[in-house]
């Protein structure tokens, strides 16, 4: 009984370290292959993004119905007939059967991995389920 209980006092402390799941921060992978933490998501406060088109910046937004509308001061809003906007790397991108999709070459569609891209101002934006924007500037 007395090795059972010095066995016990061993081996019960490695065995509750070992089988105990560490909680750490989850990793969000992005495209310039460094992790992003979770916690530096915010909602967008004005719901806008930006891009650029022929070295003009524009700040794109959705209306309620999924329409997608640019702007070159915030104040005056256009609806963007093709429905389409460019990311850091000239990506084209825009909302596809509700899904994000993206395009090189504006031919080939294909998903955005988690529904994320890299703005023009070097911030890292992103749609959820609802079409809410989120961003992360880190």
């Amino acid at each position: 009984m007395k090795r059972i209980s010095i066995l016990t006092a061993i081996f019960l402390p490695a065995l509750i370290v070992a089988t105990t799941t560490v909680q750490a921060k989850y990793k969000l992978p992005n495209h310039a292959g460094y992790s992003m933490d979770m916690t530096d998501w915010t909602k967008s406060s004005t719901g806008t993004w930006p891009g650029v088109k022929d070295g003009v910046t524009y700040w794109y937004k959705l209306d309620n119905k999924g329409g997608l509308w640019w702007s070159t001061d915030g104040k005056k809003w256009a609806m963007v007939k093709d429905g389409t906007w460019a990311d850091k790397d000239g990506k084209w991108l825009k909302i596809h059967d509700k899904k994000l999709v993206w395009s090189k070459d504006g031919k080939t569609w294909t998903e955005v991995p988690e529904w994320k891209w890299e703005g023009a101002d070097g911030k890292w934006y992103k749609f959820d389920n609802s079409w809410t924007v989120w961003v992360n500037s880190k």
